[in-house]
């Protein structure tokens, strides 16, 4: 704890995603030491705490009352308060609350520590034996069609969470497109039904299509392959850029993430032209 007169802080304090084995020995100390803790769900908090033999003080912290608690925890650790927040799974701000007091902290001059643990996405993409080099989460899928194109579309691997219920249809739309894209869905991970099933877009579908799959869901999608002669105006851009002043690994990026063309291409076939 801080001592009195002191301005306080944050730890943000990643959960195990199923197993309760997987907290770590920093976020049991961190949570024991907090002088509050902020919670998505304080029952579910509780179970984790009464397993280690924890005692704290919870408050509530989701997204119906994230600005309302944010201010008043800001507060707490302006009077020398520590404050740990945690989310019911995996790491705060992935895909669960935590971004409104974490900037809150950041805008009050209060120190914001980090403690590393469980993450289903980086679990899902490791257990999905596809290309882990350059990756992009993008947390739920989204549900227009035009949407879920553009996001199956990434040059990198793709990470998102899934509603099992649509998990069917999901595929569908990328086997319409791809249907030899490998995927890979990760399912109840870390916990005793964990499953990991990799395949084609196509065949996959078709698999969870006759029977939703069950649980907790991340799934993993193969990058998109370049499509021939996408190539050339992406970089004919580049090079105006350059010619413009601009560096050329800086404007790759910028070029690559309005076109969904790979970077490293680009950057290689503007080296190549130079050669």
């Amino acid at each position: 704890m801080t001592a009195a007169g002191t301005p306080g802080r944050l730890v943000v304090c990643p959960t195990p995603i199923g197993n309760l084995e997987d907290v770590t020995l920093r976020v049991l100390s961190a949570l024991r030491d907090a002088d509050v803790v902020a919670c998505e769900d304080t029952r579910r908090t509780r179970v984790l705490l009464d397993r280690y033999g924890v005692k704290a003080r919870l408050v509530s912290y989701h997204e119906h009352n994230e600005r309302e608690r944010a201010v008043e925890l800001v507060a707490r650790m302006r009077d020398g308060a520590v404050v740990a927040l945690v989310s019911d799974a995996g790491m705060p701000l992935v895909s669960d609350p935590g971004f409104v007091l974490v900037r809150a902290c950041v805008a009050a001059g209060l120190a914001v520590e980090v403690l590393p643990g469980a993450s289903a996405a980086l679990a899902a993409l490791v257990a999905s034996a596809l290309p882990a080099d350059r990756w992009r989460f993008v947390g739920f899928l989204p549900r227009k069609r035009a949407e879920l194109e553009r996001a199956f579309a990434s040059p990198e691997t793709l990470v998102a969470f899934e509603s099992p219920r649509r998990v069917a249809a999901s595929l569908t739309v990328l086997a319409s497109l791809d249907p030899e894209r490998p995927v890979a869905i990760c399912r109840e991970l870390t916990k005793v039904h964990e499953e990991v099933v990799r395949g084609t877009a196509a065949d996959v579908a078709e698999r969870y299509g006759a029977e939703p799959p069950r649980g907790e869901v991340v799934l993993v999608v193969g990058p998109a392959p370049e499509r021939e002669g996408e190539l050339d105006p992406a970089l004919v851009a580049l090079q105006k850029l350059i010619a413009a002043g601009a560096k050329p690994r800086p404007a790759a990026a910028v070029v690559a993430e309005l076109t969904g063309v790979s970077a490293n291409a680009l950057y290689k076939a503007l080296t190549k032209r130079a050669a």
